[in-house]
C-alpha cells in the first residue's frame, strides 16, 4: 500500500463523519462561489500598472503611517513616497485613496483551508479580510505528499498564495498507523525523521504539531525534538498546538521552548490562549516565559485569533481520555466553566442539536451535563466551540510584541474567526478599544508572519517587494461573522491585490486567480 493511500484511508476513517457533517451544516452555501469561480475564469490575470495617490501608507514595519503615493508595475511595488513625488508611466491608471489605508497584504500563518480551496478557489471570506497568503498544515495535520499538494495548488490557481508545513501527526500516522497510543521506538522516530526531511525538501516551511490531538497526544518531548531538528536542518521552524492550553498551560509553554532550544530552531505557539477558568489571568506568565526565551537568544513568537472562544472536538474537554468515567468528565466540564460554555457543533447523530450549549442539550434530554457529554461521545462525538476564555487574557496577548494575528480558520469555517479575524483586530481592538495602534495591528498581520516564514518578498511596503496589497477604510472595517453565522462576510476592505493583480473589489471577487504554491528552498 502506498504512503498516500495509507494516510488517506486513515484520515477517511477518522475524519469523514465530521467533514460530512460540516458540509451538511453549510448546505449548498458554496454553490454560488463555485459557479462564480467558473464564470470568471477569463478575468484579467496580467499585473497592472497603477499609481495609488493620497493613501495612508502603513508599511507593515510598525512605523507611523503617512499620506503618500505608491506605484505598482510588473507585479511589484515600483516606488512610494510623499504625495506628488512618485513618477508614473504616462499610461498608468491612477486611483485616489484619500481616507483609505494601503498596507501589505495580510498573511494568515495558521489557516485550515487545506482542502476546501479546491471547492472554493475564490476564497471569498479570506479576500474580504485582506488576506493574500495562507499557510496550511498546522496542528500536526498536513497534506501528504507535500509535493503533490503544492502541485495541485499550482494547477488550481486560487486567489491566495499557499504555503504548507509538514505535520507531525501526519508522519506519525504514516509510521505507526493505528498503533499510535504509545511511545514511539527509536526506529519509528528515525522513520518519521526521514519523512519530515522529505516534506521539507519538497517545499514545507517547517514542522507543526497538535499535541492535544491523536496521534500527537502520545508523543514524547524527545520524539518532537528529533523531528524538529530535522526541520531545522532545512531552515524551518516549529509551530505547535501545545500539549495543554488549560491546566498544564505553563508546562506546555516550557516544553515548546525546550524543543526550540534543543533542536535549534524558531518556535511558533499556535492560537495562544489561557483556555479555561483554571488558568484565567495567566497570560502575563506565558508572555514572561516568551520574553525570557527571546532574551536568552531563542526565537519564540505566537499567533492569536481575536475571540474569546475556541473550536475543537468535544473530546478535548476530558484530558484523561476517560470519556466514560463520570468523575473525569465532571472534572473536565468544571474546568471549562460549566456546560453553558460548551457549544456543540458538527454532531453527526442528531444535527438538530448543533449550536446548542451542553447544558441546554442536557435539559432537553432530562440528563445531567455529565450524562449528556457521555451520550454525545457514545454517539460519535462532536465538534465544539468552547466559550471558556477571559477578556483580560485575550487583551494581554493582543497587546504583546511577541504575538501576531492568525485565524486558525479558513474557507467556510463555522467559527467566526474564519471570516472575521483580521477585520476584527482592525475594527474592535484598534478603532473601538485602542488595545493596539493601527500600525502595530498591521505589523502583526504582515511583516511578523513574513519574517517567521523567511519570506522577504512580501509583508512590507517597499520598492521591489511584491505588490501584495490591501486597501481598507479604517473607519468602516469590521467583522460581521458570529457564532451563529460564522461565514458572514467582513466589511470595509475595499480592494486586494496579489502580485499586482486585483482579486477583490467593491465587496466581491474580481474573478482573477493569480495564486500559486510557495515552496521553501531546500
Amino acid at each position: 500500500m502506498s504512503e498516500r493511500t495509507k494516510y488517506s484511508r486513515r484520515r477517511a476513517r477518522t475524519l469523514r463523519p465530521l467533514s460530512l457533517l460540516i458540509l451538511a451544516i453549510m448546505g449548498g452555501a458554496g454553490a454560488p462561489e463555485r459557479a462564480a469561480a467558473q464564470a470568471a475564469m477569463g478575468a484579467a490575470e496580467e499585473p497592472a500598472t497603477i499609481l495609488f495617490t493620497n493613501a495612508t501608507l502603513v508599511d507593515g514595519t510598525g512605523a507611523p503611517g503617512y499620506v503618500g503615493d505608491l506605484l505598482i508595475d510588473g507585479g511589484s511595488i515600483a516606488a512610494l513616497g510623499a504625495p506628488g513625488s512618485v513618477e508614473a508611466p504616462s499610461d498608468a491608471e491612477q486611483r485616489d485613496l484619500t481616507g483609505l489605508v494601503l498596507a501589505p497584504g495580510f498573511i494568515d500563518i495558521h489557516n485550515h483551508s487545506t482542502t476546501r480551496l479546491f471547492d472554493f478557489p475564490l476564497a471569498t471570506t479570506q479576500l474580504a479580510q485582506g488576506i493574500t497568503t495562507i499557510v496550511v498544515g498546522a496542528d500536526g495535520s498536513s497534506p501528504w505528499p507535500i509535493s503533490d499538494y503544492l502541485g495541485r495548488i499550482d494547477e488550481l490557481r486560487p486567489t491566495v498564495d499557499v504555503a504548507t508545513l509538514v505535520g507531525h501527526g501526519t508522519v506519525r500516522s504514516l509510521v505507526m498507523d493505528e498503533d499510535f497510543r504509545r511511545t514511539a521506538t527509536d526506529a519509528e522516530i528515525a522513520d518519521m525523521t526521514v519523512r519530515v526531511e522529505r516534506g521539507m525538501t519538497e517545499g514545507a516551511f517547517g514542522l507543526s504539531s497538535g499535541l492535544e490531538y491523536d496521534p500527537g497526544f502520545y508523543s514524547t518531548t524527545g520524539e518532537l525534538t528529533a523531528l524538529a531538528r530535522a526541520a531545522a536542518g532545512h531552515g524551518g521552524f516549529y509551530m505547535t498546538h501545545m500539549r495543554d492550553e488549560e491546566e498544564g498551560l505553563l508546562e506546555a509553554v516550557d516544553e515548546a521552548i525546550r524543543i526550540g532550544r534543543e533542536a535549534g530552531l524558531p518556535v511558533q505557539m499556535s492560537h495562544i490562549k489561557a483556555g479555561n477558568a483554571s488558568v484565567w489571568g495567566r497570560a502575563p506568565d506565558v508572555l514572561e516565559r516568551i520574553r525570557q526565551a527571546n532574551e536568552e537568544g531563542l526565537d519564540v513568537t505566537a499567533d492569536q485569533y481575536p475571540y474569546q472562544a475556541w473550536q475543537s472536538g468535544l473530546a478535548i474537554v476530558v484530558r484523561s481520555r476517560m470519556f466514560t468515567n463520570p468523575d473525569s468528565v465532571a472534572k473536565g466540564i468544571a474546568a471549562a466553566g460549566g456546560g453553558s460554555r460548551l457549544q456543540i457543533v458538527a454532531f453527526w447523530s442528531e444535527p438538530e442539536l448543533n449550536g446548542l450549549r451542553l447544558d441546554e442539550i442536557a435539559r432537553r434530554r432530562e440528563m445531567t451535563d455529565v450524562e449528556a457529554y457521555m451520550w454525545i461521545m457514545e454517539n460519535g462525538g462532536s465538534g465544539l466551540i468552547g466559550h471558556t476564555m477571559n477578556e483580560g487574557d485575550v487583551d494581554a496577548f493582543m497587546a504583546s510584541e511577541w504575538v501576531m494575528t492568525a485565524s486558525d480558520g479558513g474557507v467556510r469555517s463555522a467559527h467566526p474567526r474564519g471570516a472575521g479575524t483580521f477585520p476584527r483586530v482592525l475594527g474592535y481592538y484598534v478603532r473601538e478599544r485602542g488595545i493596539l495602534t493601527l500600525e502595530r495591528a498591521v505589523r502583526r498581520a504582515t511583516s511578523m508572519p513574513a519574517r517567521r516564514l523567511g519570506l522577504d518578498d512580501r509583508g512590507v511596503l517597499r520598492a521591489g517587494a511584491r505588490a501584495d496589497l490591501v486597501i481598507f477604510d479604517p473607519e468602516r472595517v469590521v467583522d460581521r461573522s458570529t457564532f451563529d453565522n460564522g461565514t458572514r462576510q467582513a466589511e470595509g476592505v475595499e480592494s486586494v491585490w496579489l502580485g499586482g493583480i486585483e482579486t477583490w473589489s467593491a465587496g466581491e471577487p474580481t474573478g482573477a486567480r493569480p495564486g500559486r504554491a510557495i515552496r521553501r528552498a531546500p
